[in-house]
């Protein structure tokens, strides 16, 4: 399948099972642009049928991940209900609609996405990265909710995100201080799964990914929908939907092929059937 984003701001590459996506504006730290949410509503619902694509790496260009909106282009935006602007309801679907492109869509894409964070994650690119299943970072990079530092209270799920992941007190902490975890913190918080040295991050990242796209597709899909459930509901609804996937993914030929494998000592190779 041949994919394209309709933009280059924000670029696909197909490595083996991987499918890299890249913010590709590196000149300002990869600061969101509508263009990006258009690419991202582009090859989203394409690579999760895709059955050769195993795992996604979200990352960015160049010594950043994403410094999340464009405070520049924010200056000059009219305000909502002045001469000219969209009203204040046209302004809130918009936001809904582009967070739902992003940060909904990785959360829900059925298979599994790792960002690789070379730089600053800030603000709504921070979201972005917590809306990601696993993270790894150079340890040159970090982490910052920066909404406080520009008068803004937060979007594109970052206060569900970083909640869920290192509770109210501290969430509510780096949402008010806005102050910059570095990767050491980010790695005792658990707001990154690893930590690589700068230079190796981008073969860190892949071995990483091209591990997890080696495994069983449909196993994956199902545990990450009893995952991101469990988040959200009780323990016997979380019984209840296990055994229904557990049983599915019983049936598959990849769970056969790995049975098999096991009692002939060797790796299994998964085909997502």
């Amino acid at each position: 399948m041949t994919y394209e984003t309709g933009t280059d701001d924000l670029t696909i590459d197909i490595e083996g099972r991987v499918a890299v996506l890249t913010f590709n504006r590196p000149e300002a730290r990869n600061a969101l642009t509508p263009s990006m949410y258009v690419g991202f509503d582009r090859v989203l619902p394409q690579l999760s049928v895709d059955a050769d694509i195993g795992c996604i790496v979200l990352t960015g260009a160049g010594n950043a991940f994403c410094a999340g909106g464009d405070v520049k282009a924010m200056a000059s935006r009219k305000a909502p209900g002045s001469a000219g602007g969209p009203s204040f309801e046209a302004r809130i679907d918009d936001l809904r609609r582009r967070q739902e492109s992003v940060s909904l869509a990785l959360h829900e894409l059925p298979k599994p996405v790792v960002a690789s964070i070379p730089g600053p994650a800030a603000g709504a690119g921070l979201s972005i990265a917590l809306a990601a299943d696993v993270r790894i970072m150079a340890d040159s990079a970090f982490l910052t909710t920066a909404f406080a530092k520009v008068g803004f209270s937060g979007d594109f799920g970052g206060s569900w995100f970083l909640t869920q992941m290192v509770g109210t007190a501290m969430a509510k902490e780096l949402y008010f201080t806005a102050r910059r975890v570095d990767a050491e913190e980010a790695l005792r918080l658990g707001l990154t799964n690893r930590v690589a040295p700068a230079a190796e991050l981008v073969d860190a990242a892949m071995a990483f990914a091209s591990e997890i796209a080696s495994g069983p597709p449909i196993a994956h899909r199902f545990m990450k929908e009893n995952l991101n459930r469990a988040i959200q509901h009780e323990l016997k609804e979380c019984l209840a939907a296990e055994a229904v996937a557990m049983t599915r993914a019983g049936q598959t030929e990849d769970h056969k092929e790995a049975a098999k494998a096991f009692t002939e000592k060797r790796t299994p190779v998964f085909k997502g059937v």
